[in-house]
């Protein structure tokens, strides 16, 4: 597929949910998410960027930004359809986000990611070099800690 039959969309219309929740399916760590969850989730992000087949209009790609617009914006959620990986989907979503004009400003943008793609990330200048800083997490999800129970960490 060229990516030229893909368009960049700034929301995800309630006919997309479906196709939405099909993607978070795809991942380890949203597959359990529900509607009611994720229409939330919708309302409250800052900035969404998809992806829709033009000749189809299927949802194929999602990513979502919170931010202040000023000091820091984080990354979350940036999902390609598992049958249109490695088409440059991924760099698309990637490009319409750091390249986003409410994102021009922002001092800091961070993603928390798994060490296998670090590589994709770093492209668009991503760096796992913190400083002394480290992630600290509070969730009941234990796939997010490895911890076997429902306890917070």
């Amino acid at each position: 597929m060229a990516l030229s039959q893909f368009e960049i969309q700034d929301r995800v219309g309630s006919h997309h949910l479906p196709q939405l929740m099909d993607l978070f399916a795809a991942t380890w760590w949203a597959a359990e998410r529900t509607d009611d969850e994720v229409r939330r989730m919708l309302a409250a992000s800052i900035l969404v960027v998809a992806v829709t087949h033009r000749p189809s209009g299927r949802l194929v790609g999602f990513a979502r930004v919170l931010t202040d617009e000023v000091y820091l914006a984080v990354v979350l959620d940036v999902i390609v359809a598992p049958d249109v990986r490695g088409t440059g989907l991924g760099a698309t979503l990637l490009d319409a986000i750091v390249g986003h004009p409410r994102l021009a400003a922002v001092r800091s943008i961070e993603l928390v990611c798994q060490p296998e793609v670090m590589p994709f990330y770093r492209r668009w200048g991503f760096t796992d070099q913190v400083g002394g800083s480290r992630l600290m997490r509070r969730t009941v999800d234990p796939r997010l800690t490895g911890s076997p129970g429902p306890e917070i960490h």
